[in-house]
């Protein structure tokens, strides 16, 4: 763990302004620290100035002729004098100022009345400047480090940014190669042919040919998109810029144009390289529908650019744009046309032996004890991607820290793969006694009739344990080995194993209750399936009906268009509720016949609280002896 910081700390990415100038004067804190010298000047200089009172001339030679002058200063345009007489709020001898006028006989009154005196020039321009200039140069000055901070520039990243936020992998940072990314084998051996490209783009030249301007990885979350375009960067040893689609969206329309046009120019320059967009479908979402805001979408401006763009550059150079995105079905068609992205690129979940080669890795960094089998948890984790299986592996070693372990061993895994399925235990979540029998009921129900099904998928482990949410106990299966289709049999033995706890409960206490509620949703949405979208109803034939489409604006949900009739519809809604009852029907045939085995297996989960699907195995075969 303290690697994988290390590592982040040094591939910390060095965010390129091209708007801002490299001058020490021109930075941000630089400029700050002169405006605040700047005012603090004039805080002292107004300071510095002592409140005066103008009087007319014949009262200053009223306080004159009855001594009440200290001193005065004698200037071109006026005269500054202190008076004997204090001033009744501040206590301090008052200061008036007066206009004089042509008298050569002031200086020999003040020497009568024993007045100190001093006759000045006035500057003039000095006082002006500091009197009215500086402080409106001093405002301008603020106004202008405000905007640019509001504005942020790329070093910023203020919320009105203008420039860009490209980040470029500094080269002294340890690269990242195809050895660092376990599984995705099919992936790599079609991203070396790039990386052969970036080093020597004159070997396809040859032929008459040109290096792909771009390449899409497809895949769901968490199964290593980003990481395999920056191991391409490090295989090939060129520059690495990184972008988020998302950050092409500014406040302002235009902006995200602007930093399009930038990006690539800093491509050019540093060619070869690789620009990699993360999350394309933030701008590279399908144009039309409604206008957004009063007709004008900053998106569609930003997407038309990059289409531009990568429609101007020229191959030969060496620029590969990469992206990655796992929505592909919302992107625009003008973006996935040849001469665009011209490779696409499936990064799949991880198989078995992938699973498990990720698990070496991630486990490498942790001290493992002799019991531990990856390759068993590697089992035990179908359909988990890279992301999910690090995630195994930190959440082990934290339970082994916990439990006060010196290794992490194959408890601690077991303990994090239940975690990450089906959530935290909630030990203070305590069921009363009649709940917790009905759960026992429940889940013993799943089990057997999963155990008893010709296609059931093996029991793993059976928990009456609440966890998560909402989830009182939980019967865990896992896949003899890897599969990729499904029959009309093994659906329909899903669906009675999912019914198998609301039977349960109806058989033994001759009610139901709300803990099937999510078993009835997945069973109706399989069975939904089967009519609609399978064709594995033999009434409405071989066909599909309904049209999924996506919305523009319930958050990107899916919409299912109706494309059938009323009559059709019917049809459709009695062949989902013929197929729940034959799996409601086939799930109490079984739990009847095993009555006995149903009895024990709950009675044991009250007891102990966890089984393991040998145990509930041997229960069933115990009692047909």
């Amino acid at each position: 763990m303290e690697q994988d910081k290390r590592q982040d700390k040094q591939q910390g990415d060095i965010e390129i302004n091209t708007s801002a100038d490299g001058a020490p004067w021109k930075r941000p804190n630089v400029q700050l620290a002169v405006y605040l010298m700047l005012l603090a000047m004039l805080w002292w200089q107004w300071g510095m100035r002592v409140a005066r009172e103008e009087i007319p001339y014949s009262d200053f030679l009223t306080f004159l002729d009855q001594g009440q002058i200290d001193t005065a200063i004698v200037k071109d345009n006026r005269i500054e004098a202190v008076l004997k007489i204090k001033d009744e709020k501040t206590g301090k001898p008052r200061i008036v100022v007066t206009v004089p006028l042509a008298d050569s006989e002031l200086a020999s009154m003040f020497r009568e009345h024993a007045v100190d005196y001093a006759v000045r020039h006035d500057s003039g321009w000095l006082p002006a400047l500091l009197s009215w200039v500086f402080p409106f140069a001093l405002l301008f000055l603020f106004w202008g480090w405000m905007g640019r901070r509001m504005q942020g520039g790329a070093a910023a990243g203020g919320f009105l940014s203008m420039g860009s936020h490209t980040r470029i992998h500094a080269d002294s940072s340890p690269p990242v190669t195809f050895g660092d990314v376990a599984g995705a084998e099919e992936a790599k051996e079609e991203l070396k042919e790039s990386i052969e490209f970036l080093k020597d783009p004159s070997r396809i030249q040859r032929l008459g040919g040109h290096m792909p301007k771009g390449v899409l990885l497809l895949g769901p979350p968490g199964t290593g998109k980003t990481l395999l375009a920056r191991a391409v960067s490090g295989e090939a040893k060129v520059p690495f810029f990184n972008i988020s689609g998302s950050e092409f969206i500014e406040l302002f329309v235009g902006v995200g144009a602007a930093r399009v046009r930038d990006l690539f120019q800093q491509a050019r320059d540093k060619a070869p390289c690789i620009i990699f967009i993360d999350e394309l479908d933030g701008i590279g979402r399908s144009r039309g529908g409604p206008a957004v805001m009063g007709g004008h979408d900053e998106r569609e401006q930003t997407l038309n650019q990059l289409l531009t763009e990568m429609d101007g550059f020229d191959p030969s150079i060496g620029v590969v744009v990469m992206a990655a995105t796992n929505r592909p079905e919302v992107l625009d068609k003008a973006l996935l046309r040849a001469g665009r992205f011209d490779r696409q690129i499936v990064v799949d979940k991880p198989d078995l032996g992938e699973r498990q080669s990720i698990l070496q890795l991630h486990a490498s960094k942790l001290t493992l004890g002799s019991d531990v089998q990856l390759s068993v948890v590697a089992q035990r984790t179908p359909g988990f991607v890279g992301a999910d299986l690090a995630n195994i592996c930190n959440e082990a070693a934290i339970l082994a820290v916990r439990h006060n372990r010196k290794e992490v061993t194959m408890v601690d895994f077991e303990a994090a793969i239940d975690r990450v399925i089906a959530g935290p235990e909630k030990k203070h979540r305590v069921l009363n006694s009649e709940e917790k029998r009905r759960v026992a009921f429940h889940e013993s129900g799943h089990a057997l009739v999963a155990l008893s099904v010709p296609h059931g998928e093996p029991v793993h482990k059976i928990s009456i344990i609440p966890r998560g949410v909402a989830a009182l106990g939980y019967t865990l299966q896992l896949p003899v080995e890897e599969k990729f289709l499904s029959t009309r049999e093994e659906l329909r033995d899903q669906l009675a194993t999912l019914l198998g706890g609301r039977v349960a409960e109806e058989i033994v206490f001759d009610d139901i209750s709300t803990g099937a509620s999510n078993d009835l949703e997945r069973a109706s949405e399989i069975a939904r399936d089967m009519v609609t979208r399978l064709g594995m109803c033999e009434d409405l034939g071989p066909l599909t009906y309904g049209r999924r489409q996506q919305s523009l604006y319930l958050g990107g949900d899916y919409l299912e268009e109706k494309n059938y009739s009323e009559d059709t519809a019917r049809q459709i809604d009695a062949a989902v509720k013929t197929l729940v009852e034959e799996a409601h029907r086939r799930a109490r045939e079984i739990l009847q016949q095993e009555r006995p085995a149903l009895n024990r297996m709950a009675k044991l989960l009250q007891e102990k609280e966890v089984i393991s699907g040998s145990e509930a195995k041997a229960l069933m075969q115990a009692s047909h002896h």
